[in-house]
């Protein structure tokens, strides 16, 4: 079987969605193919089943890329703004929660369901289970080999996403046909990922287990981001780990703030000169939940005494363990728990005002697939959205 089409997008995911919905909605003549069973497969369990689907703060500074200019133009033809109109237009309910990230206030299902009526409002075919085979350059367009048979476009978007969350069906695909037409990539490496402990390490704080609290975490060449922290039974997950993954090079250490809202210095020396009689471990238990005050008394090798009678070494160390904690992780968990792709197509390669190939015109690359990061909070999903509607504006 032979079919023609003027668009080609292989991903259903956000971005690709994204782009075949606005290529359509220009009058072109769009299909989309993916190996999955499923549309937006992602989409469905980001944000607890409730897709944090963008951010009131959307700032170039918020993403991370080799060319920090690339994602200005993108961002700014299509905003936060445009697809919260998007959102609204389909009387799907939201609400805002910290640092201006906004969720659907009953499923991501609803997401899905409006890119797909968008989509289905410019006759875009969707083809699932559809594997790719090859593809091919033609003197005008590609002719792309698939499970259903030959494809024939004239414009190619590639919408593959990244490596993480394999079990979603995430492949290197899209790299492999970034490669095939001679583009460069960058390095790519698991993002927003939760942290393995070293195993001296991890003795004392598996334990721990289910524990948040409010820390401020920061890789050496990274911002520091005051979330909350979650001690897992591998390692240290939550807000503020996730993003300062984003910055952290394997083999680097992070710097943990445990009390970002208290001088531990000046608090130690204050409640020494109110109450001396008092044990170290119930003034640690003021500020952190009794079994991680325990922990870090064992940990760092602090005598459990009364305040009045610990010695300068020890008295010198609280505060700089508390609010300047050097950690050196033992890893990340990989692209298995990931929750976005770092690195990939090298940016250098694609115009910034349509996310075309600059040496291969008629070939695209929108989303995760390329060497652009967001931060956690709907920013990632931003970027899905303004590239596949960049792309799909010129494809």
């Amino acid at each position: 079987m032979s079919l023609e089409t003027e668009v080609l997008v292989i991903g259903a995911g956000a971005a690709g969605l994204m782009c075949a919905a606005t290529a359509a909605a220009r009058g072109r003549k769009v299909m989309v193919v993916d190996h999955a069973k499923q549309a937006g497969k992602k989409i469905l369990i980001s944000g607890g089943g409730r897709c944090n689907f963008t951010n009131l703060y959307v700032e170039p500074a918020n993403y991370l890329c080799a060319n920090p200019h690339f994602v200005k133009s993108a961002l700014a033809q299509y905003t936060q703004w445009d697809f919260i109109d998007l959102v609204v237009r389909h009387n799907i309910a939201y609400h805002e929660r910290d640092h201006g990230q906004l969720f659907c206030d009953d499923s991501a299902k609803e997401i899905v369901r409006m890119l797909l009526d968008e989509c289905d409002k410019g006759q875009v075919q969707l083809r699932l289970r559809t594997d790719i085979e090859s593809v091919s350059r033609l003197e005008s367009g590609f002719a792309v080999a698939t499970s259903i048979g030959r494809i024939q476009c004239q414009s190619l978007v590639v919408a593959t996403g990244g490596l993480s969350m394999p079990k979603l069906g995430a492949t290197p695909y899209g790299y492999k046909l970034a490669e095939q037409f001679g583009l460069k990539l960058k390095p790519t490496r698991a993002g927003l990922v939760p942290f393995t402990l070293q195993p001296q390490d991890k003795q004392h704080f598996e334990p721990l287990s289910g524990i948040s609290l409010t820390a401020n975490v920061a890789a050496q060449r990274g911002p520091a981001f005051t979330e909350q922290m979650l001690i897992t039974h591998r390692g240290l997950s939550g807000p503020s780990v996730l993003q300062a993954s984003n910055y952290r090079e394997p083999g680097e250490g992070v710097s943990i703030d445990l009390l970002p809202a208290v001088d531990v210095g000046e608090a130690l020396a204050q409640a020494r000169e109110q109450n001396p009689k008092r044990q170290l471990s119930t003034w640690l238990s003021e500020h952190f939940p009794g079994r991680l005050a325990e922990t870090l008394i064992a940990y760092h090798g602090w005598p459990n005494q009364p305040l009045g009678q610990l010695n300068k070494a020890t008295l010198a160390d609280i505060p700089e363990q508390l609010n300047r904690w050097q950690l050196k992780p033992g890893g990340d968990e990989g692209y298995r728990t990931a929750e976005v792709t770092l690195g990939g197509v090298d940016t250098d390669e694609l115009s910034s005002k349509t996310m075309e190939c600059k040496r291969v015109p008629g070939l695209y690359f929108v989303g995760e697939v390329m060497d652009v990061t967001g931060w956690l909070g709907g920013f990632n999903f931003q970027w899905a959205w303004a590239s596949g509607y960049v792309a799909g504006q010129n494809a």
